[in-house]
């Protein structure tokens, strides 16, 4: 009994922290989610780990699910932190459709409410960041999704997801994800669309990164970066 006792008064402080401060922080504040895929290359590498805004959108009961207050909703473009809904799996994923858009999709073009996105040469030389294996068949490009310009990729072989598809009509209360990597993205092609509920929060940016593909060195270029 001494030695419980002991133990108690040891580490009461750090379980105190930990069930009233940390989870709680965690569950509807700020959060980390580590990236163990490229679905969304170039944006986010494999071995990214991202922080999550949860109060970009509302605030939540800690441990739930359940909004005290809501004073925005996600927004086209917006990077989000979201469950599949097909296994509660925590997915990256970028939102394309809100509520009340028109989503489809033409040899890997997107078309939104009947007009087809823009799409410019890429920015930067993307080829240089993805996994040494995918660089001989990756292709790049800038995509205008309704002014949030951000970077896409392309797979030359071994496409996974659909090139076409739609029109897909987004009802209230949901949204249409995709990844950034078009080609290799299990998304709202495959799994359909998502809740409101199911988006935890808003990806903001890059803590730290380390490249699982090669060795595990960290990349420090990456770390802090702001997402978009």
């Amino acid at each position: 009994m001494s030695w419980l006792k002991r133990q108690w008064r040891e580490w009461r402080l750090f379980l105190f922290v930990f069930c009233f401060v940390w989870v709680p922080l965690r569950s509807s504040v700020i959060d980390y989610s580590p990236v163990p895929t490229g679905s969304m290359n170039p944006t986010i590498l494999e071995g990214d780990v991202v922080w999550v805004n949860k109060l970009a959108y509302g605030l939540r009961v800690p441990l739930t699910r359940i909004h005290l207050t809501q004073w925005a909703q996600p927004q086209r473009g917006d990077v989000v932190v979201v469950l599949s809904p097909r296994d509660g799996t925590r997915l990256v994923k970028r939102i394309v459709g809100v509520p009340g858009d028109t989503v489809a999709m033409v040899n890997n073009q997107l078309v939104l409410n009947g007009r087809a996105l823009e799409y410019f040469p890429a920015d930067a030389d993307y080829g240089a960041t993805v996994a040494h294996k995918l660089r001989p068949y990756a292709f790049f490009a800038e995509e205008n999704l309704t002014g949030v310009k951000h970077p896409v990729m392309g797979l030359q072989a071994g496409r996974a997801t659909q090139r076409t598809f739609g029109p897909v009509f987004v009802p209230p209360d949901r949204y249409f994800l995709m990844g950034d990597s078009r080609d290799n993205s299990l998304d709202s092609r495959e799994f359909g669309l998502a809740t409101r509920e199911a988006i935890l929060g808003k990806a903001e940016g890059i803590v730290v990164s380390l490249d699982i593909n090669d060795r595990y060195v960290l990349r420090t270029d990456r770390f802090l970066r702001p997402l978009h």
